[in-house]
């Protein structure tokens, strides 16, 4: 199936009859609080499975930040699903470790990083290969990285827990440091990855 830049295709609380995997372009999941304020938890990409832990109804909502492509399987189907292609038992297991990891990490980010550090991480994070979890396997070799941010300035607040001001401050901050190099809206170099590799671990 495709979806539309903008449109929601998973809706937090309605039932969970089905899941999905991206097979082409970006997604932000998020929640909404009483007060009509949004968190959003994280963003998907190429590979990443969706709705796959849900039982009852969905924990989050997912929307398009591009037009994507999607897979969609039935949750009562998985079972016919891996007694077809044997190795996708395998894969979900997988998947279901990688959202844990991921889980533990953003409470992390939340919970005790600075917004420098938060924005360190995120940055590192964009930077590496669609299904990798752990930003300790970033290149040894010290070269520019170029990454796309498509998501909004106010998705990258939400998502880090900040403000936009500060999120715009603090990259302010990188582009003096000689950290990073912003062209227009979307496309971000990172000069210096290790540097703000350590900054992420709070060592910068």
């Amino acid at each position: 199936m495709q979806v539309a830049k903008g449109r929601a295709f998973i809706e937090e609380g309605t039932p969970a009859h089905e899941f999905y995997v991206l097979t082409e372009g970006r997604v932000k999941l998020f929640n909404l609080l009483p007060d009509g304020r949004r968190q959003i938890a994280g963003f998907a990409e190429c590979g990443d499975f969706l709705g796959l832990a849900a039982v009852d109804s969905y924990a989050f909502s997912a929307e398009a930040i591009c037009d994507v492509t999607l897979c969609r399987f039935s949750h009562s189907g998985i079972d016919r699903l891996t007694q077809r292609f044997p190795h996708l038992e395998h894969r979900l297991r997988d998947e279901a470790s990688r959202e844990l990891t991921i889980m533990q990490r953003r409470l992390v980010l939340l919970g005790r990083k600075t917004a420098r550090e938060r924005l360190a991480t995120f940055l590192i994070e964009q930077s590496l290969p669609p299904c990798c979890a752990a930003p300790d396997l970033l290149e040894k070799e010290e070269k520019p990285i170029k990454i796309k941010l498509l998501m909004s300035r106010t998705d990258i607040a939400d998502y880090l827990g900040m403000t936009i001001e500060t999120v715009s401050r603090t990259l302010g901050v990188f582009k003096k440091e000689k950290l990073i190099t912003v062209q227009g809206v979307t496309a971000v170099t990172l000069l210096a990855p290790h540097r703000l590799r350590a900054i992420a671990e709070g060592n910068g």
